[in-house]
């Protein structure tokens, strides 16, 4: 399963790169929350409340909004 890597610097100079690594850093983040949702969606239900999570907590687990 993916998780969310909160660890990951974003070196900001002037200009363009700055643009350039913040769209990376937001393609990153989407492919992250992408991996999780994929992960997660492939267990089945008794897997899920193995962990403690339901089916509708996916998308907050995936955008990082979901607490236990």
């Amino acid at each position: 399963m993916a998780a969310i890597d909160s660890t990951r610097t974003t070196y900001v100079s002037g200009g363009g790169f700055s643009a350039l690594s913040n769209l990376l850093g937001a393609i990153s983040t989407w492919n992250d929350a992408r991996q999780t949702r994929k992960s997660l969606n492939a267990l089945s239900t008794r897997e899920l409340e193995d962990i403690g999570l339901c089916r509708g907590d996916i998308d907050d687990v995936a955008q990082g909004t979901f607490h236990f």
